[in-house]
C-alpha cells in the first residue's frame, strides 16, 4: 500500500515518557448500500423486523441456492466511487473470503479481494483551525453481511437472527493518512456526509448501517509505521475520537515499558472508555480468498459509469465552493450549511431573493440551534423556509427590530402561522416614528439626569440610554434610530 508522507506535525503528536510519539490512523468503513434488497438475493434489506422475517433461501445458505447480482447494489457502489473522485474499475471479482462463524450459514462470505469495483480515490478535509487535509481512499468494495448472533435471551443457548445476512455493503478502505483523533472524526463525518448526498446509504451509526474498523499504530516522528491494532465496529464518530485516543496511548506504554504491540482485533468499550483484546488479527491468506465460482466477473462499460455520473447531485465540497462564491457567507457558515443535503436546501430556499448573510445567519444560529436543542431533524421542523424567509423579509425592511424578529420566531416555532400576519394582529410592528422615540428617549434622559452626566464625560454610556429607551418601547422602537437621536440628545459624537 502506497501513501502520501506528511510531515509531522508538532500540534498532533502525543508526549510520553521517553519523547514525542506520532498516531498514524486508517479506516475501513462498512456502510450499508440504500437498496430495497440484498446483495445476491431479492430478501428485503430493510432494518429491523422480526426476527428471521426478511430471510430467502440464498440467505439461509440451502443447498442448490445461487447468488444473484443486484444490479442496484452495483449502480450504488459506483456512485459512491464517482463521489470519492476514484478509479471505476470496468471489470471486478466476487471472491470467497472463507472463515466460521455461527451466523455466517454459508461458511464463507462473498466479497471483493484483489480486483474491486472501485479502486484510488480522495476524501478532503477542511479542518476547524483551517488546515485542509487529503485523505486517500485505496479501494471501495462490495460484500455480503453477516448474520446477528444474540446472547442475551437465553442462559444456555444463543438464538441467532438471518435478517442482515446477505445486505449490501460497500468496505470503504483508506489509506494511512489521518494522524489525529480529530482527523479521523471529521473523516468519518464528512464520508458520511459525502454517502447521504448521493443517496447510497443512510450513515445511520447507531443502527449500524455505516460502521468503522479502526487501525491504530504509533511510531516516532517521521520513523516506519509502527506495528497496527485494528477496533472493530465503531458505531459512533464520538466513540471512534475517544477509541483511538486511548488506543494509541496504550501503545505507547507498552512501548516505552520495553514490551511490543501484538497485532490483534480489540473492541472499544464505551463505558469504560477502553480497548479490549478480541482475538489475533487475521491476514489475508488466513481467508483462503478465491474467486467464487457461482458468479461471472462484473463487467460493465464505460458509457454506464457515464450515464450513473450525469445524474449525481451536488456535492458537497462543490456546493460548499458555491455558497461561498454566489451567498458570499464565510468557508466556516458554508460547511455548516452543506453538512447534510436537507440543510443547504433549506438555507437555498430562505436566501432565495435575499439578503445570503442574513439568512444564514438566521439559518445557522436560530434555527439549526432550535433543531439541535430539540434533538428534530429538518424534515420534523414545525417551520418552514418560507416562513423563516419572511421573518428575514420584516427585519430586512424594518417592519420589526432583531429582538422582536426572536419573539417572533418562538411564535411561529411553538405555534405556525404566517409571520407577516402574527406582526400585525399582535401589534409587533416596529416603531419608526422620530417623534414617539424623542418622546421615548425624553423621558428617559428625564429620569436619569446623573447618568447624563456620566454620558457626556464617556460617550460609550449612550448605550446604557438606547438599552432603556428599547426596554421601555417593549423592544419596537428601531435601533438605529433611537441611537441617532440619544446622541443627539446628549450632545455627544
Amino acid at each position: 500500500m502506497t501513501f502520501a508522507y506528511r510531515e509531522p506535525d508538532p500540534k498532533k503528536l502525543i508526549s510520553g515518557a521517553t519523547g514525542d510519539w506520532e498516531v498514524v490512523i486508517g479506516m475501513e468503513v462498512h456502510a450499508q448500500v440504500t437498496s430495497k434488497s440484498k446483495l445476491f438475493s431479492g430478501a428485503s434489506a430493510e432494518y429491523g423486523g422480526a426476527p428471521n422475517a426478511h430471510v430467502s433461501l440464498v440467505d439461509a445458505a440451502m443447498p442448490g441456492m445461487l447468488p444473484v447480482i443486484n444490479a442496484e447494489c452495483v449502480a450504488q457502489a459506483i456512485r459512491t466511487g464517482l463521489g470519492l473522485k476514484a478509479q471505476i474499475n470496468l471489470r471486478s471479482v466476487f471472491d470467497r473470503k472463507n472463515y466460521f462463524y455461527p451466523d455466517l450459514p454459508q461458511g464463507y462470505q462473498i466479497s471483493q479481494f484483489k480486483q474491486p469495483i472501485v479502486g484510488e480515490g480522495t476524501v478532503i478535509l477542511d479542518m476547524p483551525n483551517g488546515e485542509t487535509v487529503e485523505v486517500g481512499v485505496e479501494r471501495l468494495h462490495l460484500e455480503q453481511d453477516a448474520g446477528k448472533s444474540i446472547h442475551d435471551q437465553h442462559p444456555t443457548m444463543s438464538f441467532v437472527d438471518l435478517n442482515r445476512s446477505g445486505v449490501a455493503l460497500m468496505e470503504i478502505v483508506s489509506k494511512p493518512d489521518l494522524r489525529c483523533s480529530d482527523e479521523a472524526k471529521a473523516y468519518l463525518a464528512k464520508l458520511r456526509t459525502i454517502l447521504r448526498y448521493l443517496g447510497t446509504c443512510d450513515g445511520n451509526m447507531e443502527e449500524g448501517s455505516m460502521r468503522a474498523d479502526i487501525n491504530v499504530s504509533v511510531r516516532r516522528p517521521g520513523a516506519e509505521l509502527g506495528t497496527r491494532c485494528e477496533i472493530k465496529n465503531v458505531n459512533s464518530i464520538r466513540f471512534a475520537g475517544q477509541a483511538i485516543e486511548y488506543e494509541a496511548r496504550r501503545q505507547i506504554g507498552i512501548i516505552e515499558d520495553g514490551g511490543k504491540i501484538a497485532q490483534e482485533t480489540r473492541l472499544f468499550d464505551p463505558r469504560e472508555g477502553v480497548t479490549r483484546s478480541m482475538r489475533s488479527k487475521e491476514e489475508a491468506h488466513d481467508y483462503r480468498y478465491f474467486p467464487d465460482p457461482d458468479l461471472l466477473p462484473l463487467e460493465f462499460d464505460q458509457a454506464y459509469v457515464d450515464s450513473l455520473a450525469s445524474a449525481l447531485p451536488e456535492l458537497p465540497d462543490d456546493k460548499t465552493a458555491r455558497f461561498i462564491r454566489d451567498y458570499g457567507v464565510t468557508p466556516y457558515d458554508a460547511m455548516v450549511l452543506t453538512l447534510e443535503r436537507a440543510s443547504a436546501d433549506f438555507f437555498e430556499k430562505v436566501a432565495k431573493g435575499r439578503d445570503a448573510k442574513a439568512a444564514a445567519n438566521w439559518v445557522i444560529n436560530e434555527f439549526f440551534g432550535r433543531l439541535n436543542k430539540e434533538g428534530k431533524e429538518i424534515d420534523a421542523s414545525p417551520m418552514s423556509a418560507d416562513q423563516l424567509g419572511a421573518i428575514v423579509d420584516l427585519i430586512a425592511d424594518e417592519t420589526i427590530s432583531g429582538k422582536i424578529a426572536k419573539d417572533l420566531f418562538e411564535i411561529v416555532w411553538t405555534e405556525g402561522g404566517d409571520p407577516r400576519e402574527l406582526v400585525e394582529s399582535r401589534g409587533m410592528r416596529q416603531v419608526t416614528d422620530t417623534g414617539a422615540i424623542e418622546t421615548a428617549v425624553d423621558a428617559v434622559i428625564a429620569a436619569n439626569p446623573d447618568k447624563v452626566e456620566q454620558a457626556k464625560a464617556k460617550p460609550t454610556m449612550a448605550g446604557w440610554f438606547v438599552g432603556q429607551v428599547m426596554k421601555q418601547t417593549g423592544g419596537k422602537a428601531n435601533p438605529q434610530a433611537v441611537n441617532v437621536i440619544v446622541k443627539a440628545k446628549l450632545g455627544i459624537e
